[in-house]
C-alpha cells in the first residue's frame, strides 16, 4: 500500500527545516528528507530527525491534569477549562484586570501568538502579557528598529550568505544551535569569502573561521567600536553613503574615536593585530555582513552593542545595499513571529506600537472592539516573572518552562510557587507545569496546521500530518473555550485558516504586514517574506480586501514578497539608517575578589531550550546527558580538578553543581555552562537578570562567579 508524506516544518529552530512527516510499516510516522526546501535542501540535525518522536504518547501529556490533595490528578476538559475560568474571573473580580498575567513562547504558531495577545487584551482587559522571545533577540529588535526603522531577523535570505565578501558572525554557534545552516558559511569560503567568528569560547563554528576574536564575555561593545575606531583611521568609510543614506554619524564616529585599539584589547583581550586584520578582511571585500546572535544581545547593554555592529555596518556602506547587511540569527521557532503579532507587551498585530492610536483604531476595528478598551503596554517578561505573587495573583502560561529557561531561576521558580492560581498548557509536563494547578494538554506541530516566520522573514506553512491522541486539544481550542466560559462568545475561532485570515486583516498596513499572505499561496510558493500586502484591484500594494466579480476583471498579480529590504531605502520617516551614539560600558556584575570568573551559558547540539522535549528523547540523551561546567586547564589546575570532578559554580544568586570538563577551548577567565538541564545543575540559578534598558532584555552571558572544587566523583 503506497504511503503520502505531508511537508511540513522542523518544530525546533527558526532555520525550519524543511521535512516530511511519513507514515511507518510498522506503525506510527517518522521524519524524512525534504530536499525541495531551499534552506536545508534535505539537511536535518539530531533534534530534527528525531523530532516524531515526543509525538509518542508516552513522551507526552494526553489528558488535563488538576491540583488535588497537593498533587496533579487526570480531570476532564470541562472541570478543567471551568476550572481556569473560575479562578481568572475571581481574581480578576478582586484584584482588576492587571492581577492577571499571561506568558507565551516563541514557539508557538502566529495564529496562537496572535490569538494569545487578542484573548489578553479582549477578553482578559490585562496589560500583563510577553513571552519568552524577550529572553532571546530582544535586543537585536530594539537595536535593528532603532538603526533601520524596522526589525525582521534577517533584512536578505540565507542563500545571499555564500555570495558575500566577507561575515562577521558575533556570539553564535551555528555549528551546535543550527547546524543545517553551516553549510552557507562553507560555501562562502569555498568561494573565496572569509568568516570572522567572534565568540569568548572556540566553538565548533569558532573552528570553521579564517579569524577568530575570543573577547572577554561583556565586552563585545568595546570590540565593535574598537573596529569602527579603526576604520575611520585608516580611511575606510564610505563617505558618500554615509552622506546619501544615513544620519546621526558626526556623533557616532566622535563616541567611537574614544576607543583607540589599545584601549579596546585592555579591555576585551582581543590583540591590536587582531583587530586590524578584522578590519581589513571586512573591508576590502565589495560587500560584507554582520550576524549577531545571543552572545552581543544577552547582556544589560545588548541594545547599545548591536548598535554598535551596526554602526560598523553603516560606515562601511555595507546595509541596503546587495549582498551587505547587518541580520540578527532568531533563535526560537517562531520568534520573529511570535513578535510580530501581538503577545509582546508593548505590539498589537502587524509588528504595530500598542500606544500609536491609529494602530489601536485599526486593530480594534477588526477585533469589533473600543479602542480604547485596549489596555496599554506591560511589563516586560522579567519584570512580569518577577511580579508573580505580588500584583500578579493569577498566571497563563503557555509554550514556555521559565523555571529551567529564566535567569535568576531559583527565585522565579519561587514566585511561581507564590501565585493563587497558575495554569500551563504544554506538550510536556515540564517543569514549571508541575507546579501548575491546572495543565493542559495541547497539540503540537506534527498534529496541527499553522504558520511560523523563519529567521530570514519567511512566513511558512506548518501542515496536520497526524491526529492526536484523545484528550489533547489545541490552543486555539483552549483559548475559544476559556473565552466563551469568561463571556465572549464570538471572535475566537479553532480554525488556524480563519485565524490566519484575521491575523491578515490586523496586519494590514502595518510593518509586518501578511495581508497579500494566504496559506494557498504558503504551499505552492514555499513561503513568502514579508512584508507582503494585499495588493487591490487597481494593482497597487494596499489594504483592501474585495474581489472582484467572477464575471469582472481579472485580480492584479499578487505581491510577491520582499526577501530583500531597505535597498531602495531604509524603514524610517526619513528613508535614511540611523547611526547611533554608543560607549562601552560595564557589564551589571564584573568580577571581583569574591567573585573572581566569568561565567557565559549557552546551547549544545543535541538539546534545545529548556530540554524540555528534547530530553525526553533518548537518542539525544545519549549525546548530552546532562549538565556540565567547561573551564580552561589553568583555572582546573589551580582548582585541583580533573576532567569528570564535580565541581559548584556560585554567583550572588544561588548555587549551581556539574561534572568538569577541561578545554583550552575557553579563556582561563571564564566557565561556561549549557542551560537545558533542570536541578542542582540548572545554569540559569546562576545568571543575572539585571536588564537593558531599552530591550528589556537580561544579562544572561555573563555574571561574575566562583568555582569550588567538591572532590573526585565516587
Amino acid at each position: 500500500m503506497e504511503t503520502t508524506s505531508t511537508p511540513t516544518h522542523c518544530p525546533y529552530c527558526a532555520l525550519q527545516c524543511g521535512m516530511n512527516i511519513t507514515p511507518l510499516p510498522q506503525g506510527g510516522v517518522g521524519v524524512t528528507e525534504r530536499p525541495d526546501f531551499p534552506v536545508n535542501r534535505g539537511a536535518l540535525c539530531g533534534k530534527g530527525r528525531t523530532a516524531a518522536q515526543v509525538l509518542s504518547p508516552a513522551a507526552r501529556l494526553t489528558s488535563p491534569l488538576v491540583r488535588s490533595g497537593g498533587r496533579l490528578v487526570e480531570a476532564g476538559w470541562d472541570e478543567a477549562l471551568d476550572r481556569i475560568a473560575g479562578a481568572l474571573s475571581s481574581v480578576r473580580a478582586h484584584g482588576g484586570p492587571d492581577a492577571v498575567g499571561v506568558f507565551g513562547g516563541g514557539g508557538l504558531t502566529n495564529e496562537k501568538a496572535y490569538g494569545l495577545g487578542k484573548f489578553a487584551r479582549v477578553v482578559l482587559g490585562t496589560s500583563q502579557i510577553d513571552y519568552n522571545g524577550r529572553f532571546c533577540m530582544s535586543s537585536a529588535a530594539a537595536a535593528g528598529t532603532r538603526a533601520f526603522g524596522l526589525d525582521r531577523g534577517l533584512p536578505f535570505p540565507l542563500e545571499d550568505i555564500p555570495r558575500t565578501g566577507c561575515v562577521v558572525l558575533v556570539g553564535s554557534n551555528l555549528a551546535e544551535t543550527m547546524p543545517p545552516s553551516l553549510r552557507f558559511f562553507s560555501e562562502l569560503r569555498d568561494n573565496g569569502g572569509t568568516l570572522i567568528v567572534v565568540d569568548p569560547r572556540r566553538t565548533k563554528t569558532a573552528e570553521q573561521a579564517d579569524l577568530h576574536l575570543a573577547p572577554r564575555p561583556g565586552t563585545d561593545l568595546a570590540l565593535a567600536l574598537g573596529l569602527l575606531h579603526l576604520v575611520v583611521a585608516e580611511g575606510r568609510t564610505d563617505e558618500e553613503y554615509i552622506q546619501e543614506r544615513t544620519s546621526g554619524w558626526e556623533e557616532a564616529r566622535a563616541a567611537a574615536m574614544a576607543h583607540w585599539p589599545e584601549y579596546v584589547e585592555r579591555i576585551t583581550g582581543v590583540s591590536v593585530p587582531q583587530l586590524r586584520q578584522a578590519v581589513r578582511m571586512f573591508c576590502e571585500p565589495e560587500s560584507a555582513m554582520v550576524l549577531t546572535a545571543r552572545g552581543p544581545e544577552q547582556q544589560s547593554k545588548g541594545t547599545d552593542t548591536v548598535g554598535a555592529w551596526i554602526n560598523l555596518c553603516l560606515a562601511t556602506g555595507r546595509a541596503g545595499r546587495p549582498l551587505s547587511g547587518y541580520g540578527c540569527l532568531t533563535g526560537q521557532g517562531n520568534g520573529q513571529g511570535g513578535r510580530e503579532h501581538g503577545q509582546k507587551a508593548d505590539q498589537l498585530p502587524g509588528y504595530r506600537k500598542l500606544e500609536d492610536p491609529a494602530a489601536r483604531r485599526h486593530v480594534a476595528e477588526v477585533w469589533g472592539v473600543d479602542p480604547d478598551s485596549l489596555p496599554g503596554p506591560g511589563r516586560s517578561a522579567y519584570e512580569l516573572l518577577d511580579a508573580l505573587g505580588t500584583d500578579i495573583r493569577a498566571l497563563l502560561l503557555m509554550g514556555s518552562n521559565p523555571v529551567v529557561s529564566a535567569p535568576r531561576a531559583a527565585h522565579v521558580e519561587e514566585r511561581l510557587r507564590s501565585l493563587d492560581f497558575l495554569a500551563v498548557c504544554d506538550v510536556v509536563l515540564s517543569e514549571t507545569a508541575e507546579l501548575a494547578d491546572v495543565v493542559l494538554p495541547v497539540t503540537q506541530w506534527a498534529e496541527e496546521t499553522g504558520t511560523t516566520t523563519s529567521l530570514e522573514g519567511r512566513v511558512l506553512l506548518r501542515r496536520r500530518a497526524v491526529a492526536p491522541p484523545p484528550g489533547v486539544r489545541s490552543d486555539l481550542e483552549v483559548l475559544h473555550g476559556l473565552a466563551t466560559r469568561l463571556g465572549v462568545e464570538k471572535g475566537f475561532p479553532t480554525d488556524p485558516e480563519e485565524v490566519f485570515g484575521e491575523l491578515r486583516r490586523a496586519s494590514a498596513g502595518g510593518p509586518a504586514d501578511y495581508s497579500g499572505i494566504t496559506y494557498r499561496r504558503l504551499a505552492d510558493e514555499n513561503g513568502v517574506f514579508w512584508p507582503c500586502p494585499e495588493v487591490s484591484a487597481q494593482g497597487a500594494a494596499g489594504t483592501a480586501t474585495r474581489t472582484p466579480a467572477p464575471d469582472g476583471p481579472a485580480s492584479p498579480p499578487a505581491h510577491p514578497g520582499t526577501p530583500r529590504l531597505f535597498l531602495d531605502r531604509f524603514a524610517t520617516d526619513d528613508g535614511r539608517a540611523r547611526f547611533v551614539a554608543v560607549a562601552h560600558r560595564a557589564s551589571a556584575e564584573e568580577p571581583d575578589a569574591e567573585y573572581p570568573l566569568l561565567l557565559t551559558t549557552g546551547r549544545v547540539v543535541s538539546q534545545y531550550q529548556s530540554g524540555a522535549q528534547t530530553r525526553r528523547v533518548a537518542e539525544l540523551n545519549a549525546a548530552a546527558p546532562g549538565p556540565f561546567i567547561e573551564l580552561h586547564p589553568r583555572l582546573a589546575a589551580r582548582l585541583g580538578a580533573a576532567e569528570g570532578d564535580p565541581l559548584a559554580v556560585i554567583s550572588r544568586r544561588g548555587r549551581a553543581v556539574a561534572p568538569a570538563r577541561i578545554t583550552t577551548a575557553i579563556r582561563p577567565d571564564t566557565v561556561f555552562m549549557p542551560f537545558h538541564w533542570p536541578g542542582e545543575g540548572r545554569a540559569n540559578t546562576l545568571t543575572n537578570p539585571a536588564l537593558d534598558p531599552t530591550s528589556k532584555m537580561p544579562e544572561f552571558k555573563t555574571c561574575a562567579v566562583r568555582v569550588e572544587p567538591l572532590g573526585p566523583q565516587a
